[in-house]
C-alpha cells in the first residue's frame, strides 16, 4: 500500500493501481468524457506532484501508475475557442488558419504546451508548423493527440493547440491528400447494388455463424 492525496485528502491504496483505478478505489467516479468510462479519450487528464517535490507533472489517469506520496487533482473541463466551420469551403493555407484562429500568431514560444502534454507530443513544434502553413507536419506531429486540453490550460496566450491541430488535419485530409481511386470504385459498386445480395444473406445468419465469418474474413495486407 502507498500513501496518496486526492485534492488534499489522504488515502492509502495498492501500489499496483493506475491513477484512474486509485480514484475509484477511494470512491471517486470519473465518468464524464473518459474514454475507458464510455466517453471520449483524453478527458482523464490529471495534474500531480509529490509531497516532497512541488514540481507539477501531467498525465492521463488511465495510464499513469500510482506512486508513494502522489498529490493528485483531476483537471476539470477547460473551455477553449472552437469555431464552427465547413471544411469543404476552406482553403488549406496559413491565411485560412489565422482567420479562424487569429490568436495563434501571438505564440511566443514559451513551450508550456509541450511540457504539459501527457502524450509527450512536440506541441510547440506543430503550432509553429501551423504558423508556416505546413499542414503535413502538423498532421504528423499531432496525430496522437487525445484532446485532453492540458496544452490549452497552460497556454498564457489562450491558444488551443489541440483545436488548431484538428483544423490542420482536416484541411490536410480534405484538400491535400490524394483521393483513393480504390475507395471511389468501391463506393460506385455499392451504389450500383453489387453487394446487396451478400448483405441480405449475411443479415440472416445466426450470431455464431456471423462471428465465424467475421473471424475468418480476408484482410487486405497493409
Amino acid at each position: 500500500m502507498v500513501d496518496i492525496y486526492i485534492m488534499g485528502k489522504h488515502y492509502r491504496v495498492p501500489d499496483s493501481l493506475t491513477i484512474m483505478a486509485a480514484y475509484e478505489y477511494c470512491g471517486y467516479r470519473l465518468i464524464r468524457g473518459c474514454g475507458c468510462r464510455t466517453g471520449a479519450c483524453g478527458a482523464c487528464a490529471t495534474v500531480y506532484n509529490f509531497a516532497n517535490n512541488p514540481t507539477l507533472k501531467y498525465g492521463l489517469a488511465c495510464q499513469t501508475g500510482i506512486e508513494q506520496n502522489m498529490c493528485l487533482a483531476p483537471n476539470v473541463y477547460f473551455p477553449a475557442v472552437k469555431p464552427v466551420y465547413d471544411i469543404g469551403k476552406l482553403k488549406p493555407t496559413v491565411e485560412q488558419i489565422l482567420k479562424i484562429y487569429p490568436e495563434l500568431i501571438t505564440c511566443f514560444g514559451c513551450n508550456n504546451c509541450t511540457r504539459s502534454c501527457p502524450q509527450e507530443l512536440e506541441v510547440m513544434s506543430f503550432v509553429s508548423a501551423a504558423l508556416r502553413g505546413d499542414l503535413a507536419t502538423v498532421s504528423e506531429k499531432s496525430f496522437d493527440c487525445v484532446m485532453c486540453h492540458m496544452c490549452t490550460s497552460r497556454c498564457p496566450r489562450n491558444i488551443s493547440p489541440r483545436n488548431v491541430a484538428l483544423l490542420c488535419r482536416r484541411l490536410f485530409g480534405d484538400h491535400l491528400i490524394p483521393k483513393s481511386k480504390h475507395l471511389d470504385d468501391r463506393i460506385r459498386e455499392i451504389e450500383k447494388g453489387q453487394f446487396d445480395a451478400e448483405y441480405e444473406k449475411m443479415s440472416k445468419l445466426p450470431t455464431e455463424e456471423l462471428r465465424r465469418v467475421y473471424e475468418n474474413r480476408w484482410i487486405e495486407p497493409a
